[in-house]
C-alpha cells in the first residue's frame, strides 16, 4: 500500500465524521456510508453534521447509501457505528470484505448475550481468520478531534503489523497514536468506562462535588482493573490511555453523553426520558448487563457497577446510591491485591 490509501467509513455519527475529516485532511481518499439515508443526503448536500454544525467537512469526502460501495476496493474499513449496531453492520458488509483489507473498530461496548467485544463480533460475522482487525480506543471526544485539538489514542491488535499500520495512518500533528497488543484489555476499558461515567454523572446530579467524582473514578478504575486482570489482561493497559485516560475524559466532560445522562438520572429524570434528551446512544446503559455477567463469571466484586445497575433497573432509588456506597464495610485499599496476581 502507498502512504495515501482508500478508506471506507461505516457510520455517520460524530466520531466517524471526526475521524473521516482527519483522515481526509491527511490526504487519504475517504467515503462515508450510513444505514440512515437521510444522514447521507444531509451530509452530501450541506457538508455539515447535525451535531457538529459549525464544522464544514472537506469537499473531497464522498458519501454513499450502498454498503458495497463503501467496502469494495478500500484498503481500510472503519467501523464507526454505535455498539448495538456493530453486528448487523458487519453482517451487511461481510460479503464485500476481503483478507487484504484492514478493519478498524472505534465502537466501545460488550455484547450482552455473547459477552463479545466489538472486534470479536466483527470477526464472528466475517468468519475469515485472515482479516486483520484493530481496535482504536482512548480519551477522544469527537467534538475536540474535529477541531484539531491535541488528542492521543491507542491502536490495539493481536497482529502487531496491523496495529502499527493503523498507527501510521491515523497519526497526525494533532492526533498521536500509540500501539498495544492487549486488545481485550483495551476494549474492556472502552466499554466499562462508560458505566463509571454514568456513576460520576449521577453523583454530580445529586449535588456531590469533585471529591466524590475523584473517588468514583479511582474506585471505578480499580473495579475495571480487577475484572480485566482476572480475565488475563495486562496491568499496564488499565493505567494507560485506553484505561484511566478514557475514564477521566468520559467521567468529567460535558461532551460525554454518558456523563450527561448520569447527571439527568441524578436529578431524578427517568431513564427513558434521559436517553431521549441526550439524543444519541448512551453506551454505558448497553454495557451494564455484560459488565454484571463478567463480574459474576470471574467472581470479581464490582459495587459501583452493581449500584448503577440497581438504579437503572429501578431496584434502588437514585437518592440513596451514594450513601449505600459510602456505607459499605470498611477495608484496606490494597486488601484485594492478591487478585492482581490472578492468571499472571
Amino acid at each position: 500500500m502507498s502512504n495515501k490509501i482508500k478508506i471506507g467509513v461505516l457510520g455517520a455519527g460524530t466520531w466517524g465524521i471526526a475521524l473521516a475529516r482527519t483522515l481526509c485532511n491527511a490526504g487519504h481518499s475517504v467515503m462515508i456510508w450510513s444505514a440512515i439515508g437521510k444522514e447521507i443526503d444531509e451530509l452530501s448536500q450541506t457538508r455539515r453534521h447535525a451535531n457538529l454544525p459549525d464544522i464544514e467537512l472537506p469537499e473531497q469526502i464522498a458519501y454513499t447509501k450502498d454498503v458495497k460501495s463503501v467496502c469494495v476496493g478500500m484498503d481500510l474499513l472503519l467501523f464507526a457505528v454505535p455498539s448495538p449496531y456493530v453486528r448487523s453492520t458487519a453482517r451487511k458488509a461481510a460479503p464485500y470484505i476481503s483478507s487484504e483489507q484492514i478493519i478498524v473498530d472505534v465502537a466501545k461496548g460488550i455484547e450482552r448475550d455473547t459477552l463479545y467485544t466489538m472486534t470479536q463480533i466483527i470477526a464472528d460475522e466475517l468468519k475469515n481468520p485472515n482479516v486483520k482487525i484493530v481496535a482504536l480506543s482512548g480519551p477522544t471526544h469527537a467534538e475536540e478531534v474535529v477541531r484539531d485539538l491535541p488528542t492521543t489514542i491507542v491502536s490495539a491488535s493481536n497482529d502487531w503489523q496491523a496495529a502499527e499500520f493503523v498507527q501510521k495512518i491515523f497519526n497526525t500533528k494533532e492526533l498521536r497514536v500509540y500501539t498495544n497488543d492487549d486488545v481485550r484489555g483495551v476494549e474492556l476499558c472502552g466499554a466499562l468506562k462508560n458505566v463509571i461515567a454514568l456513576a460520576c454523572g449521577i453523583a454530580t446530579g445529586l449535588g456531590c462535588g469533585d471529591n466524590a467524582r475523584a473517588a468514583l473514578i479511582t474506585r471505578g478504575m480499580a473495579e475495571i482493573s480487577k475484572l480485566g486482570l482476572a480475565m488475563g489482561c495486562r496491568e499496564q493497559t488499565f493505567g494507560g490511555l485506553a484505561g484511566i485516560g478514557d475514564v477521566i475524559v468520559t467521567a468529567t466532560s460535558t461532551h460525554s453523553r454518558n456523563f450527561r445522562c448520569g447527571i439527568l438520572l441524578g436529578q431524578g429524570t427517568p431513564v427513558d426520558e434521559a436517553v431521549r434528551q441526550i439524543g444519541m446512544v448512551v453506551e454505558g446503559l448497553n454495557a451494564l448487563p455484560a459488565a454484571l455477567c463478567l463480574a459474576r463469571k470471574y467472581n470479581v466484586e464490582m459495587p459501583i457497577v452493581e449500584m448503577i445497575d440497581a438504579v437503572i433497573s429501578g431496584k434502588m432509588d437514585v437518592s440513596v446510591v451514594i450513601h449505600t456506597l459510602m456505607g459499605r464495610d470498611l477495608k484496606s485499599e490494597i486488601s484485594n491485591s492478591a487478585i492482581y496476581n490472578t492468571n499472571r
